[in-house]
């Protein structure tokens, strides 16, 4: 089988679908692997370090993509890329299937097999794939360490001969992966971390790292079949968003995660909780990309308010760093197609009635089989 990786042609991103390590594991198991010059140029690994583990270089971009059986890469494909693609390949990358109808349109047209990373269940088996695992924990560490940046205060209480220093307050809002790893690394910078999130369970968790837990009582909320919070009624919203404010006026650092698997985010913090916020505070929305937790974020930019808080709001807050967000997505890639991998016909095996396949598979055989997509 011939699997292809080419570079990233989104200009923001920094990471690759497969790197050197990644590419030695999946030819041992007896593919014919390929990937486009340069690909991995924005993070730190350059052709050298993938002919050394067995790949082979390709500069003709359309003639990998054509040629190949499987093609795997981070983002979202272009019209132009699709149509190189022949009937009966295999795809597997990020596809925002909720929002890119069209897209899923051309797959099933041109008789593609196209697999979303962003719907792998979220179960054990399937651990060893889920890529927005791998990347929300690198992204919830990034949202600490460039706040850390761009605030002029420290995190860690500090006993000088001059005074006293006390601990930035960092209130954390969302606790799935990328919360839970904001936490952690507030803590380990000396910071005094607060955190809320509508699961029982999930405040547990911030406790278990050292967190103070907000309670609000919202009445009955849960968690979704992929282990997502479910959607908060208005009122609910509502009640959350007056019980954080107080929290956010004394905070210097408030992170915002909360996503709704296939919509978009919710606002949690309004402009006027903002305005009460302290002159040099700033907030982190990972939200940003997709609409965002903030009112007032600009995607993809930083944004100071008139009362000097900073609104950050950019884009793949994990591709900041991109070696080791490459190495982790990698291994995703190499793991899914180490279980699928037929050793006899070395081959990618689409075993429909897998669980895994099942959840993830969106297209196949001139159709859009998923059940979520027919419609």
């Amino acid at each position: 089988m011939k699997i292809f990786a080419p570079k990233e042609s989104d200009s923001i991103e920094t990471r690759a679908a497969l790197d050197p390590a990644a590419v030695k594991k999946l030819v041992g198991l007896g593919a014919e692997v390929s990937v486009e010059t340069g690909i991995g140029g924005r993070c730190d690994h350059p052709d050298a370090s993938y002919q050394e583990t067995g790949a082979t270089i390709i500069s003709d971009r359309a003639a990998g993509i054509s040629g190949a059986d499987l093609v795997v890469r981070v983002r979202k494909p272009s019209s132009e890329d699709v149509a190189l693609l022949r009937s009966g390949t295999i795809h597997i990358s990020f596809l925002d299937p909720f929002h890119e109808s069209s897209l899923i349109s051309e797959f099933a047209s041109r008789g593609i097999s196209a697999i979303s990373l962003e719907m792998i269940p979220r179960s054990t088996l399937a651990q060893k794939m889920d890529a927005i695992s791998s990347q929300a924990n690198l992204a919830g560490y990034v949202a600490v360490i460039l706040a850390a940046d761009r605030m002029t205060t420290i995190f860690p209480m500090m006993m000088t001969p001059a005074g006293t220093i006390s601990p930035a307050k960092v209130f954390v809002l969302g606790i799935g992966v990328a919360g839970l790893q904001a936490i952690a690394t507030a803590k380990r910078l000396g910071a005094r971390v607060t955190a809320f999130d509508v699961r029982p369970e999930a405040l547990e968790q911030a406790e278990s790292l050292g967190a103070k837990a907000l309670r609000i009582d919202l009445g009955e909320t849960g968690s979704t079949a992929q282990g997502y919070a479910k959607e908060l009624t208005p009122e609910q919203i509502a009640k959350q968003i007056a019980a954080q404010a107080k929290v956010c006026a004394e905070s210097d650092l408030v992170i915002t995660t909360a996503k709704v698997f296939g919509r978009k985010p919710p606002i949690l913090i309004k402009a006027d909780v903002v305005a009460q916020m302290k002159h040099g505070s700033v907030i982190v929305d990972l939200a940003a990309e997709t609409g965002g937790n903030v009112e007032g974020i600009v995607p993809g930019e930083e944004v100071l308010t008139d009362n000097g808080v900073r609104l950050i709001g950019l884009a793949n807050y994990e591709g900041r760093v991109a070696k080791h967000a490459t190495q982790v997505l990698a291994a995703n890639f190499a793991n899914m197609i180490e279980h699928f991998w037929d050793a006899e016909s070395k081959t990618f095996a689409l075993r429909r009635d897998d669980e895994i396949l099942k959840g993830c598979l969106i297209t196949h055989d001139g159709e859009i089989v998923h059940e979520r997509f027919k419609s």
